[in-house]
Order: structure tokens, then sequence, then C-alpha cells
């Protein structure tokens, strides 16, 4: 179309599109949930000693390690020309973005500490924080889906498909294990 011809009304205009930013930060409590899932599943072993405040360390240790490498990752994937000051404060933005998937994990480390503190016995505490985490998974998805503009119904439906990453991890578990 040229500046010359006018627009017709309703045809080619869109609503305004629902926001995304709340998704982009999202993403990474759904990653860090994930993430504190499987490792929760994998630093308990049968036959081991239990050690909670070791396994919650780790877990911390590797969402800050994974926060990381993530937000390292998509600057570099990003990577523009300018001052050396200036990619700097693009590297800090985009570890700073980071924060959600650290955030993220802190309910199994919290449950970890806790059995640590009250010598919770090792399968409960494995089995209450997959099912914590698989909640978790579910609520971000519905809450992300929502944030974006999908109506209830289908954000529920999105809800359920991240839980179902966390139901995978404890089929995943069991089998193993």
């Amino acid at each position: 179309m040229t500046e010359q011809q006018p627009q017709e009304e309703g045809l080619t205009t869109r609503p305004p599109q629902p926001s995304h930013r709340h998704a982009d930060w999202m993403f990474g409590g759904v990653y860090g949930t994930v993430l504190a899932s499987a490792l929760l599943a994998a630093l308990n072993q049968d036959g081991e000693d239990f050690t909670p405040f070791y396994d919650a360390s780790w877990v911390l240790v590797t969402a800050a390690t994974a926060g990381l490498a993530h937000g390292y990752a998509h600057h570099m994937a990003s990577h523009r020309k300018g001052s050396g000051g200036h990619r700097w404060r693009l590297l800090a933005r985009a570890l700073r973005d980071e924060w959600p998937l650290v955030v993220a994990t802190l309910p199994t480390v919290l449950l970890l500490t806790a059995a640590g503190l009250g010598d919770w016995d090792a399968y409960d505490v494995t089995a209450a924080g997959l099912g914590l985490n698989t909640a978790l998974l579910f609520a971000w998805g519905a809450l992300v889906a929502l944030r974006v503009g999908h109506r209830l119904d289908r954000a529920l439906l999105f809800g359920l498909a991240d839980a179902a990453i966390g139901l995978a991890i404890i089929v995943a578990n069991a089998l193993i294990k």
C-alpha cells in the first residue's frame, strides 16, 4: 500500500497483542522448577546417606551456574557491535534477567534445608519435593498463559502440559531407581 492510498477501516487493523515481557521472566520460573525437580530426583540415591544440606547447596550452585550460562549464551547469540562498556552492560542485563531461574529452585532448597534440620526421611522429602514442583509447574504454565492473553480454559491446558513435565520426572525417578 502506498502513502496516498487510504487504509480501509477495520480490514487491516489488529487488536494490540498482549505483552510477552511477563512470559520472558516466567520462563526462568518453569526452567528453574524443572531443574530443581531433576536435581532432587538425581541427588537422592537408594542405599546412600541422605545429605539434604549438601543436596540443597548443589541445587543452588547448579541453578546459579545454569543461569549464568543461559544469560551468557543469550548475550553471545544476540551480540551487537558497540562500545566495550555497552557490551558489558548488555551482558550484565542478560545475567540479571536469569534471576527467576535461581528463585524457582528455592522451594526445593528450603524443603531440603527443613529436611536437614528436621532429620526427615529421604524418600518422603523426594516425593514431597517432586509433588510440590509438579504443582508449581502447573501454576507457572497456567499463569504464563493467562499473562500473555489466553483464556482460562486454555491456560489450564498449558498448566497441565507443564505439570506433565513434572510427572515425567516422577516417572523417570521411579523407573531409574
